[in-house]
């Protein structure tokens, strides 16, 4: 536990100087800011309708960018845009260290190979979560400040609402994190991590689950991929998916089900990174 905690603590202060971890936090706060409140409000604004927006007018767009819309602002992002992110972020973090052999010093110095792992695993989680509440905040502020600019009450969202919006982009973006720590750890290289979990969540789960409508097999196989349960979940907030409503936002699992898939994968996806963390030759 001592080592653990020793290596969390040094692979924070790791990512906390690492541009690249900055700019990755901020361009999705850029992303949640442009698509959950820009768009919409220069369109109720000035009377257009935007491609961001379809056919969505006058008090509809209003209340999209009010405080009460926080949960569903936040998480609307994150089966898509967010996911990504998270996922160059977590196989950015595992991969750099064998790219600048930091693993491979680490582990030859001695320490428990699982808890220097869990250590990484663990500053991660923590960087996820402050993007988290960072997004939160962000967006309570915008939304309030629109509210006092237009003359409307403003009405802040429940806490258990604003709990539950937190809640479910936080399990999203980590468990998104944790698959591209995994990959990060396979490929052994930033690039070739990177490009493989973008590639598997905007490209191959979107043709599969286009595939499933005529192989019934396949069907079968998309209601556990990753991707459907992190939408679901979103979805069962009440956050509009489809053509019309946030991209990656779906209705194919119940809430329940797609929190326990969630949770699955959130335990997982660990477990499996240590194993091959400490079969696997370091060279």
């Amino acid at each position: 536990m001592t080592t653990m905690v020793a290596s969390a603590r040094a692979d924070l202060l790791r990512v906390r100087k690492w541009p690249a971890v900055w700019v990755v936090g901020a361009a999705w706060l850029l992303l949640m800011v442009l698509f959950g409140y820009v768009f919409n409000y220069v369109a109720y604004a000035t009377g257009s309708v935007s491609f961001a927006t379809d056919d969505a007018v006058g008090g509809v767009l209003l209340s999209s960018v009010l405080p009460a819309s926080v949960p569903a602002t936040i998480t609307s992002g994150t089966p898509m845009f967010g996911g990504a992110l998270m996922m160059v972020l977590g196989a950015m973090v595992a991969s750099s260290g064998y790219g600048w052999g930091s693993w491979k010093t680490i582990f030859t110095q001695g320490p428990s190979r699982t808890s220097v792992t869990l250590g990484s695993l663990l500053s991660l989680t923590v960087v996820v979560a402050v993007t988290v509440l960072a997004t939160a905040a962000l967006a309570l502020g915008i939304s309030t400040s629109l509210a006092l600019v237009e003359g409307v009450d403003v009405v802040l969202p429940s806490a258990l609402d604003l709990g539950q919006g937190v809640g479910i982009a936080f399990l999203v973006l980590l468990m998104w994190a944790l698959f591209g720590y995994l990959l990060g750890t396979l490929a052994r290289s930033p690039a070739l991590a990177v490009g493989l979990g973008l590639v598997w969540a905007l490209v191959v789960e979107n043709l599969l689950r286009g595939v499933g409508g005529l192989l019934g097999w396949v069907e079968s196989f998309t209601l556990i991929l990753p991707g459907t349960a992190a939408g679901s979940l979103v979805g069962s907030l009440g956050v509009e998916g489809g053509s019309e409503g946030a991209p990656g936002v779906l209705d194919t699992l119940s809430g329940t089900q797609s929190l326990v898939t969630v949770l699955a994968y959130a335990v997982a996806l660990p477990l499996i990174t240590v194993l091959v963390v400490r079969r696997r030759d370091l060279s």
